[in-house]
């Protein structure tokens, strides 16, 4: 069975999945990126083409997303963790998941006035542009070499489309800012949620507390200079690899996003953000 780690891109995903991926995949409790690359993503080529589907025919990409996950849970029984950006929502008439193959979700979200500084650097856009795609209720997110498209609907679509599983008591939320601040009992909430899914699982705090310190922003930004973290994009006007680990808390709205855009981002989700005070 699958624990989804969702988010909106840009909102602290590759953080939970640094954290989780150290603690259940590394003996030491070290953060390294290759313990990253052990939570895999979906929807990834690799999944469809283990089904034997040519993984131009989008229509039929979005057909077998279910049937993909029949097959990874089948393959490997067991729980295991995917991230995604995917708006749980039907796409060509089909559904992104079914509770047969899917345990749980965190969910993470993230102040979106925030999120469109990181949005627009990791996709080399301007703010505007960034915004824009945030608000639009049909964007995907683009197919890459080893990625399948996936629907992201707008910022608030996407949150809100998550929540259907909370009725199922198979949803956790969590916000990037406590990821962040308080990380030492997000992760309690976080293992308390694996509890309720009937996850066998404890808590190592000594061993946790080591993956608390090394996935630190600093240290995963010192980690970067000196190794290839493969899924940072590369910029097409230099070639070159663009800095993930970029801002940490210099990432803060009030002292860099114009008022414009600001109050475009208020406007729109507005509801979602009272929701989560973040006004």
């Amino acid at each position: 069975m699958i624990i989804w780690l969702a988010s909106y891109p840009k909102s602290g995903n590759t953080l939970l999945r640094s954290i989780l991926a150290t603690y259940f995949y590394s003996e030491s409790g070290t953060f390294d990126f290759s313990h990253v690359y052990k939570i895999s993503q979906f929807p990834s080529k690799l999944h469809f083409e283990n089904l034997g589907i040519d993984t131009e025919n989008e229509i039929q990409i979005f057909k077998n997303f279910i049937k993909a996950q029949e097959l990874i849970n089948k393959t490997n029984p067991g729980i295991k963790f995917f991230k995604t950006h995917s708006n749980l929502c039907k796409v060509n008439g089909s559904d992104f998941t079914d509770l047969k193959n899917t345990l749980g979700v965190i969910y993470v979200v993230r102040d979106p006035r925030n999120v469109v500084t990181s949005f627009a650097h990791h996709y080399g856009y301007t703010i505007n542009e960034a915004t824009d795609a945030m608000l639009s209720k049909s964007r995907f997110l683009a197919k890459t070499d080893l990625m399948q498209r996936s629907f992201l609907g707008s910022w608030s679509d996407n949150y809100n489309s998550w929540k259907q599983l909370k009725l199922k008591k198979k949803y956790l939320l969590i916000t990037y800012e406590d990821l962040v601040n308080k990380k030492k009992s997000t992760i309690i909430k976080i293992f308390n949620f694996f509890k309720q899914l009937k996850m066998q699982v404890s808590l190592d705090m000594v061993k946790m507390n080591k993956v608390i310190k090394t996935t630190n922003f600093e240290e995963m930004k010192k980690l970067e200079k000196k190794k290839t973290f493969y899924e940072s994009p590369i910029d097409e006007k230099t070639g070159q690899r663009r800095i993930f680990f970029k801002y940490g808390n210099t990432n803060d709205w009030r002292l860099i996003l114009d008022d414009k855009v600001r109050v475009k981002i208020e406007k729109a989700f507005h509801k979602e953000m009272k929701e989560l005070n973040y006004l």
